[in-house]
């Protein structure tokens, strides 16, 4: 397979999504979506057990892909495990096959469907991620060596529209040099928003794989606006859902806009992560719309 490493090494744009594992065994949708997608999306993260509700382990996940030639990434959080679990379950999933890994703290288990779950967050993001590095370097976060070492693609999450552009940067940086290899962001919808971020951070040939989300109405905009930190819909874009409100164009205007925004951004990163939020239909019309898929 022609991974999104290598492909990121020959300077290709890639372009990532997301498929969220089920609660339960049947992954018929999950498959369905990603068969669907292939040959439009490069790699797909599998999310753990998102908003802190119970879901199967992306790590099986990943292994099942694999079987039918499509690229998973792990999504490892640091919510339910200390640092020996995180370990173990980086070098379980490494030798079902997976290779890229991304780190996040994950939602507190207060706010899900298990409210009772203690939380661990034994390691911030920065901890794993040096965790990672190490394993990858053949032994583990003590210093022991391992027994066969993992080829690992590490990743991180940033979020180019953080109201603190300087700690956002700050922090980016210690991802960085913690040994993320790349960056998937929160939602851009300027220029000018990841233009800022990247001379802030400076990220020295780590890919960066900027956020989109493609907006299916006006009252999305609105409420990402008000309830995500770090995503500002511009009042230009509203006011274009607005002038199809409850019409059939909301949704070709909601693809425009995506694709509009992706070429804008496109030759200062080096990938997209698509995040289609229920829209995954679209994602194909997208990427053809910005020119990066035929």
């Amino acid at each position: 397979m022609n991974t999104v490493a290598d492909k990121i090494i020959a300077r290709e744009f890639v372009v990532t999504s997301e498929l969220t594992p089920p609660k339960g065994i049947d992954l018929t949708d999950v498959f369905a979506k990603a068969q669907s997608l292939k040959g439009y999306v490069d790699a797909f993260n599998l999310t753990e057990s998102p908003r802190a509700r119970m879901a199967i382990a992306p790590a099986a996940v990943a292994r099942l892909l694999l079987d039918r030639d499509i690229e998973p990434i792990v999504q490892i959080t640091a919510r339910d495990r200390n640092r020996i679990a995180i370990q173990a379950d980086i070098l379980g999933a490494a030798a079902l096959g997976a290779r890229n890994f991304v780190f996040m703290a994950g939602d507190p288990p207060a706010n899900g469907d298990h409210p009772e779950a203690k939380p661990v967050f034994d390691l911030n993001s920065n901890q794993m991620l040096r965790a990672g590095h190490e394993l990858s370097q053949g032994r583990d976060m003590a210093g022991n060596p391992l027994r066969g070492t993992p080829i690992l693609f590490l990743g991180a999450t940033a979020n180019p529209g953080a109201v603190d552009l300087e700690a956002e940067a700050v922090n980016t940086r210690r991802k960085i040099d913690a040994g993320a290899q790349f960056l998937q962001t929160q939602a851009v919808y300027e220029r000018s928003t990841l233009e800022k971020f990247l001379a802030a951070v400076k990220p020295d040939g780590v890919a960066v794989l900027a956020g989109i989300i493609p907006l299916k109405s006006a009252k999305m905009g609105a409420w990402l606006n008000a309830n995500v930190p770090g995503i500002r819909v511009p009042d230009a874009l509203l006011q274009e859902m607005h002038s199809v409100a409850g019409t059939d164009g909301e949704i070709a205007r909601g693809i425009d806009i995506a694709a509009r925004t992706i070429r804008e951004i496109e030759k200062l990163c080096a990938g997209v992560h698509v995040m289609g939020l229920g829209w995954e239909a679209h994602i194909p019309a997208i990427l053809q719309a910005s020119g990066l898929r035929r």
